[in-house]
């Protein structure tokens, strides 16, 4: 028996096996340019895409709109843009190797994802789906600030007399200059 090298793409196929459905997760950016009322119909064409290749979806997140953690680039019409937001949800389908392939192959060549991630999913992550959505919506989108953190107004604090001027704080020496420049800061906002 001689080997033979062959792409990646062609051994997935190979080792699947043609008559196995494994799990995978589908998440994807659409693009913030996208109109809001629009965005349901790009999930819902992502969703026939995978239905018509023989897919079978078991679970789903709709798209929402987020702030992005950093920029992502993507070149639209020969232009690098930048965008700092997009929606972004899921689907969790199983599908033969094969269709998964073209499902990759349909997501890539799509304008209105900025970004998509396909992964297989083991047992333990198929049984216990991530709720993004839900989970960010637990976060504290405003936090408190206790009332012995906030500093005085630097422009109100005065002096009765010049001597009394330099007491306390200049003679021991100690300045907190992070939190002097925590308040330039919002001073300056």
């Amino acid at each position: 028996m001689s080997e033979t090298t062959m792409p990646a793409a062609e051994a997935e196929v190979l080792v699947g096996g043609s008559d196995e459905q494994s799990s995978y997760e589908l998440a994807f950016h659409v693009l913030p340019t996208v109109a809001e009322g629009e965005v349901t119909t790009v999930f819902a064409d992502i969703k026939a895409l995978i239905t018509n290749d023989g897919g079978h979806i078991f679970d789903e997140e709709a798209p929402e709109r987020f702030d992005l953690a950093y920029e992502i680039e993507k070149v639209i019409e020969g232009k690098h843009r930048k965008f700092a937001s997009a929606y972004f949800g899921w689907v969790r389908f199983k599908a033969e190797a094969e269709a998964v392939l073209k499902i990759t192959a349909e997501i890539e060549s799509r304008p209105d994802i900025l970004r998509h991630l396909l992964i297989k999913l083991t047992r333990t992550e198929e049984e216990n789906p991530f709720r993004f959505h839900e989970a960010i919506k637990d976060q504290k989108m405003v936090s408190t600030v206790e009332e012995s953190e906030v500093l005085p107004d630097v422009t109100t604090v005065t002096h009765s007399d010049d001597e009394d001027a330099g007491t306390e704080d200049e003679d021991a020496g100690e300045v907190d200059e992070e939190a002097i420049d925590k308040a330039l800061e919002e001073k300056e906002v």
